[in-house]
């Protein structure tokens, strides 16, 4: 059996080496490293797959969301509304922008952003939502616009786990992930379902001033060259990971109908056991899995981590520590009580691993291994 990895880039690379390294050599031969053709191609191809009118490539996904926000022209103090139960970088811009993060709780079998707790977070000072599509799952995008529409907010999706998901809006249409919003945003770090061979990330929107904005500040500012219409950042998608990316992306639907078969095998295995429950779907959202993640009520999570990475088998645990009580973002504001479905996702999940690769061998070995820890 091959060794298991939580992602295996190493075997992914194998099976498209050849045309990797081509589109390396035609940079490397251009020597055009920042700003080359192979971004301008990238980005083309990347709005004809998403069926958005504007991409704009920039360093990574953590610059897409500031970039984004700072696009929006908030002053310091406005708030903006986001998941309680994601990663850091979500709520580190809000911050950095002199912003105020409002963290709000999840919905237990999405994982995704509570509406309800969005209702009852806003205020006066609320100016934008960002529900963070979390796992691979889009959040209830249009409940989610209606509210912005009621209240006069903004929304920035953040999809850097869900790019390629399918949104079924109500009105009957389909739209990607990260193209409902005012603007999406994603990350191109090399776990990602999309992921380069270094860091990148991109911003998404149908809006030809937010669009013309955000270009200009991911360029220190500039609109013509040397002329600064506004203070802006240096944050560029270099030439080469364009060129890793624009080769991944003709097999972007492949890699998700990958991971969509190896969910049903785990689907499939835990669907009848006992204190096991495997990711909800909801009828709104295509699911495209970048994790994997069970939640083993009251079992010891720790504990399964540490029997399977025994085996060689690398679960990890997404997140061991809710945002509403981390220093950094002011956890004394928080009422815990708020919190009692991310609080109990936290306590309660592990992710098993998910990635293009794996065969029914490691499937098998994986879900015997879990079965093994908790029928003990």
């Amino acid at each position: 059996m091959r060794q298991i990895q939580m992602v295996d880039l190493q075997t992914q690379y194998q099976n498209i080496k050849s045309e990797v390294k081509e589109e390396i050599d035609k940079v490397l031969d251009s020597s055009m490293y920042i700003n080359g053709p192979v971004v301008k191609e990238f980005q083309a191809n990347l709005e004809k797959y998403l069926g958005v009118k504007h991409v704009i490539p920039c360093a990574n996904g953590t610059d897409a969301l500031q970039i984004a926000i700072m696009a929006l022209d908030l002053k310091p103090g406005d708030e903006i509304i986001t998941s309680d139960f994601t990663f850091a970088a979500t709520v580190e811009v809000v911050k950095l922008l002199q912003l105020e993060a409002v963290l709000v709780d999840v919905e237990k079998d999405s994982y995704n952003i509570s509406l309800e707790a969005i209702k009852k977070a806003i205020t006066p000072k609320t100016k934008a939502i960002i529900p963070v599509h979390i796992f691979g799952q889009c959040a209830n995008m249009d409940a989610i616009m209606d509210l912005a529409k009621e209240y006069n907010l903004y929304v920035i999706e953040d999809t850097a786990q869900a790019i390629g998901a399918d949104y079924h809006s109500k009105d009957g249409s389909i739209k990607k992930a990260g193209t409902i919003g005012h603007i999406g945003t994603t990350s191109f770090f090399p776990s990602k379902n999309l992921g380069g061979y270094g860091d990148g990330g991109a911003i998404f929107t149908n809006d030809d001033e937010y669009a013309a904005t955000m270009r200009s500040i991911v360029n220190h500012g500039m609109g013509k060259r040397y002329y600064y219409d506004r203070v802006g950042v240096n944050s560029r998608l270099d030439s080469l990971q364009a060129a890793v990316l624009k080769v991944k992306l003709n097999y972007l639907d492949n890699y998700i109908a990958a991971r969509q078969k190896a969910a049903a095998y785990y689907d499939n295995f835990f669907a009848d056991m006992d204190g096991v429950q495997t990711p909800a779907r909801d009828s709104f959202s295509s699911h495209v899995f970048h994790q994997y993640t069970l939640i083993i009520d009251g079992l010891d999570q720790f504990g399964l981590q540490e029997e399977l990475n025994s085996k060689g088998i690398p679960a990890m645990i997404y997140y061991p520590l809710p945002l509403h009580t981390q220093k950094a973002y002011d956890a004394e504001k928080y009422n815990d009580a708020d919190f009692e479905v991310t609080n109990y996702l936290c306590k309660n999940v592990i992710s098993l691993p998910m990635h293009t690769e794996l065969d029914e061998e490691q499937l098998q070995f994986i879900c015997e291994s879990v079965k093994t820890f908790l029928q003990k």
